[in-house]
């Protein structure tokens, strides 16, 4: 491949990163950012080729601004296109710390896990028995469970970091039975209780604009999967002295899944006062409004 003005363009440029004036390298900083992406190899080649540390810094801030960019595009993409696959928002969301998320390792993680719960299942098997296969697989066989001592650890919201440790938070534990269950084709949605999301099982009738007239029963991904009614619901919200509220029964969007995942993730950040992260997933949710 021969050498293109644009890419002729862009080593100039990176030739100039060592800029001693920082109003002439604002103008360098804003034409490499003008590139994109497609600038962050050479970006990372010249990175691993100095031993300057102003070079190696300015770098690491022009790709972090250029991913910053790229992920809020995509995250943008992604509710604007319907958000259907939680999977894809909840990567998006992870990539805010983790931007260079294998996503091969990501799908095929999930994808052995869904095999397993695959091999024990058939058209027989009542809603129950299909939740029972799916608990013994991802609790028992996989050993994934909630991670109750810190709740507020944002390792624990994160896709990749609950795949490795097997632990996670209520909404990423919840955020993974969805996504395993959905790809079985078994109905099941979340429910955004406050201060505990859990999952609900619907009849085949209620995948259309399902309502909590459409759950059979509900489901605690956080509790190795225990299985309880409207009643116990009912009884949490009486204990915590919430004001009742139809959306405590109702099954959820994509969308709100991911904007209380994100918020999630924002009150771990403040708690620990990284303004800087915290800032980051604000950014997430403009793309909400």
């Amino acid at each position: 491949m021969g050498v293109t003005p644009e890419s002729s363009a862009l080593t100039a440029l990176l030739n100039l990163l060592d800029e001693p004036d920082e109003k002439a390298f604002d103008l360098v900083r804003s034409s490499i950012l003008n590139f994109g992406t497609d600038a962050i190899p050479q970006l990372e080649k010249v990175q691993d080729n100095t031993f300057d540390t102003l070079i190696q810094s300015r770098i690491e801030e022009i790709v972090n601004a250029l991913r910053k960019e790229h992920l809020y595009v995509d995250f943008v993409n992604w509710v604007n296109l319907g958000s259907s696959d939680l999977l894809k928002g909840f990567m998006l969301v992870t990539r805010t710390q983790y931007p260079d998320l294998d996503d091969v390792e990501v799908y095929s993680r999930i994808e052995q896990v869904k095999m397993d719960i695959w091999l024990e299942l058939n058209d027989n098997l009542t809603a129950l028995e299909n939740v029972k296969v799916l608990n013994h697989i991802l609790f028992g066989v996989h050993n994934f469970e909630g991670s109750p001592t810190n709740l507020t650890d944002p390792e624990n919201f994160y896709l990749n970091t609950m795949l490795e440790k097997r632990k996670g938070s209520p909404v990423a534990l919840g955020m993974l039975y969805i996504i395993l269950a959905r790809k079985l084709g078994l109905p099941v949605y979340g429910v955004n209780l406050p201060q505990h999301f859990i999952v609900a099982y619907l009849t085949e009738s209620g995948l259309t604009n399902p309502t909590e007239d459409d759950v059979l029963f509900y489901i605690n991904p956080f509790n190795k999967g225990a299985v309880f009614t409207r009643r116990e619901i009912e009884l949490f919200v009486r204990q915590m002295k919430f004001k009742s509220d139809w959306s405590f029964y109702a099954p959820c969007s994509n969308h709100d899944i991911i904007q209380r995942l994100i918020r999630n993730l924002i009150n771990a950040y403040t708690q620990l006062a990284f303004p800087d992260k915290i800032e980051n997933l604000d950014n997430l949710l403009k793309a909400f409004e």
